[in-house]
């Protein structure tokens, strides 16, 4: 026996077309239900190994724009088959379609033995096709009052954000549960379909699938041939035209993502910061006389104040540098933290790491005399050596 004949169900175009729908679709579907259910275990874990909301949402914004342009190619590949190469609208629902539909429905629930006889697309093809389409059209349109808030409220009420929240994470929930029930049982599970990634169909599988089609083939049915005189002159026709909507349609999607930027960002993640900050000023005490250091005292970071530290300060401003300052270095003592120079040669009045010393209750506190100490060697000039 020969090798089964195939027949051709989809081009090359259309296949690129639905793998790319379905890698978007995907990563659209991921990004956007961990942000929906972003409390879920499971979405913390997915926003963790994106490596953060913020991330998320650049991919999900990322391949949004991804689906848009496919629709729009669509929109002109569509065009192209019905106005310049007469093809038949097949994909288009009928009276026939609502038919086979009640008697796939009656089929399913055994009160019928027989499924309808369908042609090129059948009912469970077209309704599927045509939720892609709405869905797309609603995900679009709530994700731009989603993605430009205040532009949408200087023409809709306010209350129409949120709304558009809820339908667009209604829509992406209901888009998921249609391909995991929907696409799943009728392409995967019922009978495998490769056509989409093959290209081809055998005939066993048109006749189970689309008998009416095959029937056609194999009776010699086919459209008229075309005249190429009239195609090139409808192509002609179709390109401008085309041309300038995908154009009009470019320009409406680079102002769909950068029409606006809007205050609301994200809160920072929490930083481990000095707990006293005071709320206002406090005038430092008056210092008492200085006197010279005791004999033996340290007068260099290097002879002593360097290990003072480490022991005082080293647990919060060590390797941790809690605030941004580093004490177990000289350089970084003098460039200190986010509150500013912890030490300023010469002018202790000035140095933070005096001012916070000075209150009494740091957790790493000073005695007075090594306070003192302290004071003495930043008006000596804090010298390392």
């Amino acid at each position: 026996m020969g090798e089964p004949r195939r027949i051709l169900r989809f081009p090359a175009s259309q296949r690129i077309e639905h793998a790319v729908t379905m890698v978007s679709f995907t990563i659209l579907a991921i990004t956007g239900l961990v942000q929906k259910y972003a409390m879920a275990s499971l979405s913390e874990a997915i926003i963790a190994l994106l490596g953060g909301i913020e991330t998320v949402r650049a991919i999900h914004h990322i391949f949004a724009v991804v689906l848009m342009l496919e629709a729009i190619y669509h929109l002109g590949a569509v065009g192209y088959r019905l106005f310049v190469l007469h093809q038949p609208p097949s994909i288009l629902l009928s009276l026939q379609d609502l038919r086979a539909g009640w008697q796939i429905f009656l089929n399913n629930l055994g009160l019928s033995r027989e499924r309808p006889l369908q042609g090129r697309y059948t009912f469970e093809e077209k309704v599927e096709y045509w939720a892609l389409v709405w869905g797309t059209v609603v995900m679009a349109v709530t994700g731009f009052m989603m993605w430009n808030p205040i532009a949408t409220t200087r023409l809709l009420p306010g209350e129409f954000v949120p709304a558009a929240k809820a339908a667009h994470g209604g829509e992406a929930v209901l888009a998921v549960l249609a391909i995991l029930v929907w696409h799943s049982y009728h392409v995967h599970l019922r009978q495998f379909n490769k056509s989409m990634f093959t290209g081809y169909l055998s005939e066993e599988e048109m006749l189970e699938e689309h008998p009416l089609e095959l029937a056609d083939l194999k009776a010699g049915v086919s459209p008229r041939p075309l005249d190429p005189a009239a195609v090139a002159r409808r192509r002609r026709i179709f390109l401008p035209i085309y041309s300038l909507l995908a154009a009009s349609m470019l320009v409406g999607v680079y102002f769909f993502t950068s029409y606006e930027h809007t205050a609301i960002t994200t809160i920072p993640p929490a930083e481990d910061v000095v707990v006293y900050v005071p709320l206002t000023p406090t005038p430092l005490p008056t210092p008492l006389p200085t006197k010279p250091p005791p004999a033996g005292a340290p007068t260099t970071w290097e002879d002593g104040f360097a290990d003072l530290f480490a022991e005082k300060c080293g647990s919060c401003h060590g390797t941790a540098k809690v605030g941004g300052l580093d004490l177990a270095e000289y350089e970084g003592a003098l460039a200190g933290g986010k509150s500013g120079p912890a030490i300023v040669p010469g002018d202790p009045a000035a140095s933070r790491l005096v001012i916070v010393q000075a209150t009494g209750d740091h957790p790493g506190q000073l005695t007075g005399q090594e306070l003192a100490l302290v004071r003495a060697w930043i008006e000596a000039g804090a010298p390392e050596r």
